[in-house]
């Protein structure tokens, strides 16, 4: 499941230092970030768990294998962390950052084409590039269960008698939050787009600091098994 974290309203006046080119340095608002927290309670739990066995290997191991344990180690934990921690999605005002496990991606909102959720969460750029929102995952079973909530809504008031100050927050209950996350991310895309500080091209960085690790502990083990 995921939850963004509670910000503060996204201010509808674009920033006065931006320009056309760059988006400004001082967005009118703080970032509202979306992450998976179940993903990063795995990712915390598998990494400890890492550590323990590769601890054991350590002091009661034998010959290599405490040397095979800490590489394997090595190898592991940047995988671990780039799939269950690092995952994040942060928007504000002016642009979309993405941080997927072996990527950032920063798209400022007139980049944007479209934000959509199908089996997985993804977004487009005016250019028909495709980016994976890994920290808004799809949950099936989300959907399903929200359904049938709208399903039972329905049927509770099947002429529409409810009155109109009834509490709308309601609908929120009876919409999975992955696609409520997509929602506002493509309302918010829609709404800045032509502001000036949402404008410019799509930046795309790799995560070295996660692939170095990992390529590092790799070599590691081919050679120690290598020369075993």
């Amino acid at each position: 499941m995921t939850t963004p974290e509670p910000t503060p309203e996204p201010s509808h006046e674009p920033s006065r230092e931006s320009t056309p080119d760059q988006p400004s340095a001082a967005p009118a608002y703080a970032d509202k970030v979306f992450r998976s927290p179940l993903g990063i309670a795995s990712g915390v739990f598998l990494v400890l768990l890492a550590v323990l066995f590769t601890g054991d290997a350590v002091i009661r191991g034998e010959g290599r294998t405490p040397w095979l344990a800490l590489a394997g180690l090595v190898l592991v934990v940047p995988l671990i962390v780039a799939f269950t921690i690092r995952p994040a999605v942060y928007a504000n005002d002016q642009r979309l950052r993405i941080r997927n496990p072996f990527r950032s991606i920063l798209l400022p909102w007139a980049a944007v084409a479209d934000v959509r959720a199908g089996y997985s969460s993804e977004v487009f750029t005016q250019e028909g590039a495709k980016y994976q929102l890994w920290a808004i995952p799809v949950s099936l079973r989300q959907r399903k269960r929200a359904a049938r909530r709208a399903a039972r809504a329905s049927q509770d008031d099947p002429h529409r008698r409810t009155s109109v100050t009834a509490d709308v927050r309601d609908s929120d209950a009876r919409t999975a939050p992955t696609d409520r996350a997509v929602a506002e991310l493509r309302e918010l895309a829609e709404l800045r787009a032509g502001s000036e500080g949402a404008q410019g091209e799509p930046q795309v960085r790799w995560a070295y600091e996660i692939i170095a690790p990992a390529v590092a502990g790799l070599v590691l083990l081919v050679v120690l098994f290598a020369t075993g």
